[in-house]
């Protein structure tokens, strides 16, 4: 039996907590889940046979956090760890279920919101993976970060050749904790070529269900779901959803379509399991109705083409003085104000092209591709004519982007659509080939098809070519223009492909140009174009696509229309660094720029002035975004950091002139004793920094007599704990209790925050704030310190 064999069956049985079932047999606090493979094999034996007993058909082993950077100091190697997890999974199995070898998030935040590269996390996995020879499946799941999954799963496909199986962990809100969309979820894993993807964790089976329904709209892969037993009652360690009414949510959830593997997270046992495999015994596996959409999308951002969308053209150093300049001195701030403006104006999605002779084009694109992608959330377009520098750029893409491109020439369709397929990108087919471009639209048609047959023969769908006629220039060739519009209306209608078009290449050589190029583009649009690659600057252009948008019933009831020219606009999108505020800078993430827009700030105005006058407010703007989902922790994070730097020229300007360092307060951070999770407590930290506040970070895993000694030491009277397991949660209780009976930290203030707490328990413990993210964390502090 294999795992082929398995997806031919109605329903998969998948298992349910290995976390839970230790706490259940003894696991003490502080203790690695993953040593017991090592220290305790019975006891994690005992585990997966249950669930075999209780019908699960694939088993994962207990190697959720067996990476390098989570085992580090305890003693024991990944391969070791894992050999022996597989090993004991194996014996629990027996030819009754497969084994999965169970991988989990690394424990770093990866770039460009953390410091972890994504080489790094490439290389973590691929540890692991290549310990686990003598697993049947690779497992990943309770993702977060969409890159650092991707990196996961490049690692298993380069490193082995065994079925992959991707799962993130979404929120209420649709999203996953850093932002991630079902859709960009769904697009890129497909894309990577799992063979299964889903969700996990986070939320009951009743709570998923949008979330379930919405991966059906996006994938025809296997969907897999394993939701937590209801929430957690920190009280009692227990879940609030009961076995038969898990399974009873999860019948529904089944009913959705094209799930076919199903088990349980946090909170379920082999009960759970047991009534799971009852409700899925009789019943027939059906497929949900996909009408699938042509999309890209970036690692928050789905971009459907089911409409005009705009391909922003200005980040191209082609006849651009400044931009060749920006690309020698590395102004990556230069780069970035491109993009802002052009997303700001209107772009849809941002062809990247940093080709110049006098750089390293493939370290430039890899640098400006994570810049860009770390201050907008729109999808890019990947234009370079080297394939080791496209490569390169694809492997750091979050999401799903477009290549740009291929021609008819053998040597390109066979040297760049291997790598469009690798990487699960759109591509833009280019209809010239060895003899140039073609007089008449019937030979750029022939090349067209040609590209989308080479492109179907490599795996690729026709729907994720997207075909360009390419534009003459009407002043040298003028019966080339009606050429071009046959040949995209022949294409868009006879081959079913999206199209693309460079428009303004049409009025080169002719006076008033913008006049030639948006009457262009309104008979390129006519003929079906859906992708015009032009300046979003240019009023004129981005208002005729708006007003063919009203013309052709695309706007409905002209509301985008109305909404750009209700009142006629005067103001111009910034369109270089040079015109940007401070706290412009900061919300957008230039780091440079902001931190240059500081040191002339402080020559004309007093140090506190510009913390509370401007980057407090700017810092403030960034979390009012981020909690109304208008920006994710992506971006949170980035504004930070650009904060931080403007903090440094500040702090460095208050040292020359002897002045007092600026502080907002001192504040203790600390995950819990027993507890090794501190991504979130991170995250804090970074905020809390940024504001001004000083931060003792004492780490994770922190005894609560180090907690009352450094504050005694240090004079803090605020502590910030984190923890992330419902078992730890007692040792939150007793720092608490612990610094509240110190006499000289009576007057103490406590912030807690964590994935288990909730407000209740944290009142219940006598914490003073309850905090649900990093932004409430700095208001707590706000309120505590004053502002």
């Amino acid at each position: 039996m294999n795992f082929n064999d398995l997806l031919k069956k109605e329903y998969i049985i998948l298992d349910g907590a290995m976390g839970t079932m230790l706490q259940q047999s003894g696991l003490k606090l502080g203790e690695i889940p993953e040593a017991l493979n090592i220290e305790k094999p019975e006891a994690v034996i005992d585990i997966h046979r249950q669930y075999v007993d209780a019908g699960t058909e694939i088993i994962c082993s207990n190697t959720f956090g067996a990476n390098g950077y989570k085992l580090k100091g305890s003693g024991y190697s990944v391969g070791d760890t894992i050999k022996a997890g597989i090993k004991n999974a194996r014996i629990a199995a027996g030819d009754k279920a497969l084994v999965a070898l169970d991988i989990g998030p690394i424990g770093q935040l990866i770039e460009p919101a953390g410091a972890m590269s994504f080489e790094d996390a490439y290389q973590y996995f691929k540890e692991e993976i290549i310990a686990a020879e003598d697993a049947d499946v690779l497992f990943f799941e309770t993702f977060t970060d969409l890159l650092e999954l991707k990196a996961g799963v490049l690692a298993a496909k380069e490193n082995s050749d065994k079925p992959v199986v991707a799962s993130m962990t979404f929120e209420k809100s649709g999203r996953t904790f850093a932002g991630v969309s079902v859709a960009s979820a769904a697009l890129t894993l497909e894309g990577l070529g799992v063979d299964a993807l889903g969700v996990n964790c986070s939320l009951g089976p009743n709570e998923l269900m949008p979330i379930v329904k919405e991966f059906t709209s996006w994938t025809e892969l296997p969907i897999f779901v394993k939701p937590n037993a209801g929430l957690p009652d920190p009280n009692s360690n227990t879940y609030d959803v009961s076995a038969e009414d898990f399974a009873e949510c999860m019948d529904k959830v089944i009913g959705f379509g094209t799930v076919k593997l199903v088990g349980g997270c946090c909170g379920t046992t082999p009960d759970y399991i047991r009534a799971l495999k009852a409700v899925t015994e009789n019943r027939v596996y059906k497929k949900a109705e996909l009408k699938r959409s042509t999309a890209v999308c970036s690692g928050t951002t789905a971009v459907e083409i089911s409409e005009p969308r705009v391909i922003g053209e200005r980040i191209n150093p082609t006849g651009k003085k400044l931009f060749k300049e920006a690309l020698k001195t590395n102004n990556i701030d230069y780069i970035l104000s491109q993009a802002i403006s052009q997303v700001k104006a209107g772009a849809d999605i941002l062809d990247v092209n940093v080709g110049l002779p006098e750089i390293d084009e493939k370290e430039m694109m890899v640098r400006v591709i994570k810049a860009i992608q770390s201050v907008v959330d729109v999808p890019l377009q990947i234009d370079t004519t080297k394939p080791d520098v496209l490569e390169a750029a694809l492997r750091v893409y979050n999401g799903k982007p477009i290549v740009n491109s291929v021609n008819g020439e053998e040597k390109s369709l066979s040297t760049v659509l291997p790598i469009v397929k690798k990487y699960g990108a759109s591509v833009v087919g280019l209809t010239l080939d060895k003899n140039g471009i073609p007089k008449t639209a019937e030979g750029r048609f022939s090349i067209a098809e040609k590209i989308v047959n080479r492109a179907k023969e490599y795996g690729i769908n026709p729907q994720n070519v997207y075909i360009d006629c390419l534009t003459l220039t009407v002043s040298a060739e003028q019966e080339g223009c009606g050429e071009t519009l046959k040949a995209l209306h022949r294409v868009k209608t006879e081959l079913g492909c999206k199209t693309c078009l460079g428009v303004s290449n049409i009025s080169f050589g002719l006076p008033n140009r913008p006049l030639v190029n948006h009457i262009f583009l309104t008979m390129a649009l006519q003929q079906g174009l859906d992708l015009p690659i032009i300046n979003p600057n240019d009023e004129d252009m981005m208002g005729a696509i708006r007003a063919f948008k009203v013309l052709s019933n695309i706007d409905k009831n002209s509301a985008d229309y109305i909404a750009n020219y209700n009142e006629i606009k005067t103001e111009k999108p910034v369109i270089n660094s040079a015109h940007v505020t401070l706290g412009e800078a900061i919300r957008s993430g230039l780091q440079t720029e902001a931190a240059e827009i500081t040191k002339e700030m402080l020559s004309k105005k007093d140090a506190m002035e510009i913390v509370n006058g401007e980057l407090i407010p700017a810092l403030d703007k960034v979390g009012a975004d981020f909690e109304a989902d208008r920006i994710f922790l992506p971006q949170l994070i980035q504004s930070a950091n650009v904060a931080q730097a403007c903090f440094e020229v500040i702090k460095a300007y208050l040292t020359k002139t002897d002045a007092a360092p600026v502080s907002k307060g001192k504040i203790i951070l600390a995950t819990v004793k027993g507890d090794i999770h501190d991504i979130g407590k991170n995250i804090v930290k970074v905020l809390l920094d940024n504001y001004g506040y000083t931060v003792v970070d004492l780490g994770r895993d922190v005894a609560p007599e180090l907690i009352v000694s450094t504050a005694i030491e240090q004079d803090i009277r605020v502590i910030g704990l984190s923890a992330l397991m419902t078992t730890t949660l007692g040792s939150m209780e007793e720092t608490i209790k612990l610094v509240r009976n110190t006499p000289e930290l009576k007057s103490c203030k406590f912030l807690v925050g964590g994935a288990v707490l909730t407000k209740e328990y944290a009142e219940a413990i006598g914490a003073d704030y309850y905090c649900k993210d990093a932004k409430e964390s700095v208001d707590a502090a706000k309120r505590i310190f004053g502002s």
